[in-house]
Order: structure tokens, then sequence, then C-alpha cells
């Protein structure tokens, strides 16, 4: 039986003081469950609606941790979505564990995202465009909040992150940095290789100076019209398209 604890529990994962007590966050939604399940995540526990049960009977029957059926006021009580007819997974944080580029990789690195939604856009992003390793700054917004994992729309299942002092991390690499700047070289012009890494600045901000001076390939997504910036999200697209468009194109040559 659901107890009234577990509901508390599962409540103050909302907030990211007792994520970081626990361990633990909860993902919501059918999509965003499902995806949960079948991931490498370790998944506690499990409400789910009849509805849900009966779309995903073996993901029910199989889930080895505790699971409860529900109504959809007890997941709208608990979690942050005003309307949710499916499920809702809690599992463990997983450990922040260094990521180590390699040449023929590219990667995403946030200098100070603050904003979860671009952070769970920026997420799925990426997983579309094959990229699968994140470098986040400590002061970018939380992996786990619910509205990163929501607008992540289940990529963040499959993709690694690693917080990190920005500055301190790229000035220990050796390997091709690209920035995002109002002044740069168009991106069209650029040259992007292989490999490397993507920097992407504060929505306000941009880039800082201690990550900017690391920083040794500015590019430059050039206006054409009178908006006076792109939304980070955005702009990370349009450097991700650039990059695997040349791959593409000199995968077509050979």
């Amino acid at each position: 039986m659901l107890s009234k604890n577990t509901l508390k529990f599962i409540k103050s994962l909302q907030q990211k003081k007792f994520r970081k007590q626990e361990q633990s966050f909860f993902v919501e939604g059918g999509k965003n469950v499902t995806e949960f399940l079948t991931s490498d995540y370790e998944v506690t526990q499990l409400l789910f609606t009849p509805k849900f049960a009966k779309e995903n009977s073996s993901l029910v029957l199989n889930f080895s941790g505790e699971k409860y059926e529900v109504n959809q006021m007890t997941l709208e009580s608990v979690g942050t979505f005003q309307s949710n007819d499916s499920a809702l997974a809690v599992g463990k944080i997983k450990a922040n564990v260094d990521i180590e580029p390699k040449s023929n990789e590219w990667l995403i690195a946030l200098d100070d995202v603050r904003d979860p939604g671009n952070l769970g856009t920026i997420i799925r992003i990426a997983d579309w465009y094959g990229i699968k390793k994140l470098l986040i700054s400590n002061e970018s917004a939380d992996f786990y909040n619910p509205k990163v994992l929501h607008a992540s729309m289940g990529s963040f299942t499959r993709l690694g992150f690693y917080y990190t002092d920005l500055a301190d991390y790229l000035s220990r690499l050796e390997i091709p940095i690209f920035g995002a700047f109002l002044d740069g070289e168009i991106i069209y012009d650029t040259d992007f290789g292989e490999g490397g890494i993507i920097v992407m600045g504060n929505e306000s901000n941009g880039i800082s100076k201690e990550v900017e001076q690391l920083i040794n390939h500015k590019v430059t997504i050039p206006r054409f019209g009178h908006a006076e910036s792109l939304n980070v999200a955005i702009a990370t697209s349009i450097f991700c398209d650039n990059v695997r468009r040349g791959s593409y194109l000199n995968y077509k040559k050979v």
C-alpha cells in the first residue's frame, strides 16, 4: 500500500536539496517513464495508472522495485505536471564521473546555462545529433530538475554528463574547442573537423571570460534580421547541424 511517507518523499524530490540529500529523483509522464524503465538507471519506485499498465503491461510486470497502481489525482499531487494520467518513477542519481573526450567525437560544454528548459532541450538536441557527452559547469541548471527531464523527452537516459569547473577542465584538453560568440568566424565557413568541444554560454551573458580564454575557434551564427540574440538551445542546434553537415559531406566524398 502506498503510504503518506512515500508520497511525501517523492514530492520532496521536486527540490534540489532533497534530491541531493536522498540521491534520488523522479521522472513523470508516459514517454519519459518508459524510457527510464528501459535505461541503465536504477529505478526504485513506480507509480502507474491502469491506463499505463494496460499500454505497458510487460514493463510493469517485469519491474522489480516498489510499484503502486494509483489514480491520476495521486500522480498529479506528487509530481509537477498539471495533468498526468500515465506514470511517475523514482530512480537513483548517477555518480558524477569524469568524462574523457576522444579526438574523433563531439561533446557539448555548457557554461552557466541556468534555464532548466534550455538544458533539457539541449539534451534532446544532443541525442538527435548523436552527441553522447555533456560537460556542464557547476553553476548550470540541475540535470535532475523535473523541468529538465521533461524537456529532454527521455533523451537524458542516453547521455553521459559531468558537472565540473569548466575552465579548469578545458584547460587540460588538447582537442579543438569551438565557442559561440557574436564576433567570430562565420559558422558556414568553419571547418569543424571530426571532433572537439562545442561551448555554449549563459542565456544573458554568453561565455565567461575564464572559459573564453581557452577557446581556440570563435564561431558566430550570422544575423540576417533584427533579433537581438538567439535562444541558447536554438543556437546549439545550429552548431550541431553544421558540425554534422561537415562530417556528412566529408563522408560522401570518400
